[in-house]
């Protein structure tokens, strides 16, 4: 794991899902490398997955490290209030929220990346209709078409079943993005409501945000593996 040197005392063990989706990216990327000396078109298609499944393997991790180390430091926050920390728990804070900010950026920009590799994969042509599309859109084109139901149904039924946690890692991930950083909005809001008050400001709700962030992650291995399991069936037929 890449952040593994940060936490040399623990006996990490990378969760299997993680392990597999680790492995068919890696065996996907290798299958198309092997495919690129066909012809010169095959070696420009097969050249972009090689290095599209790479790429998605690579952010895989950083997101899977993300996650670690957001729960680790997470789990250093004894306190509710930022007046009640010392400076040790203050810098634990401040390192939860880093990587818990890296990781919920980090599920979209990843899902992103997975939408670009299943819109050339299936040849939807998204871009067409939305030129900068997302994951989701990809998703709801495949489901409109009615095409390739065995892989759009599960990716599917998947995004309904993580709904409301992707809902609001979607909402802080856009306000981090387009408004301002999500820690302080949250202190905005509460300052707003105690305007007057001598009521010390609270932290987020850190164990929702940790569930949601672990929802996402689920979400983003699970649909990895969904994609490459078909991805690897297409090649073998083709």
């Amino acid at each position: 794991m890449m952040l593994q040197f940060l936490y040399l005392e623990d006996s990490i063990t990378p969760d299997p899902l993680f392990i597999e989706a680790d492995q068919l990216l890696q065996r996907y990327a290798a299958a198309a490398s092997a495919k690129r000396n066909e012809s010169e078109e095959a070696n420009k298609r097969w050249s972009k997955f090689e290095i599209w499944s790479l790429g998605l393997r690579s952010s895989l991790h950083e997101l899977y490290s993300s996650h670690y180390a957001a729960k680790k430091y997470k789990e250093m926050i004894t306190s509710s209030t930022l007046a009640e920390m010392d400076e040790t728990q203050k810098l634990n804070y401040t390192r939860y929220v880093y990587f818990d900010k890296n990781g919920f950026i980090r599920v979209f920009s990843l899902l992103d990346k997975l939408g670009t590799f299943l819109n050339e994969l299936l040849e939807m042509r998204t871009e067409r209709v939305k030129p900068h599309f997302s994951y989701f859109t990809v998703l709801r084109r495949m489901r409109e078409s009615g095409v390739h139901p065995d892989l759009t149904k599960p990716l599917n039924d998947l995004k309904e079943s993580s709904k409301e946690p992707t809902h609001r890692l979607r909402r802080r991930r856009n306000t981090e993005i387009h408004y301002m950083n999500s820690e302080m909005h949250d202190d905005l809001v509460q300052q707003t409501r105690m305007y007057g008050q001598e009521t010390e400001i609270k932290l987020e709700n850190l164990d929702l945000q940790l569930q949601d962030l672990t929802a996402g992650l689920h979400m983003v291995t699970q649909s990895i593996l969904l994609t490459f399991q078909y991805a690897e069936r297409i090649m073998k037929q083709k």
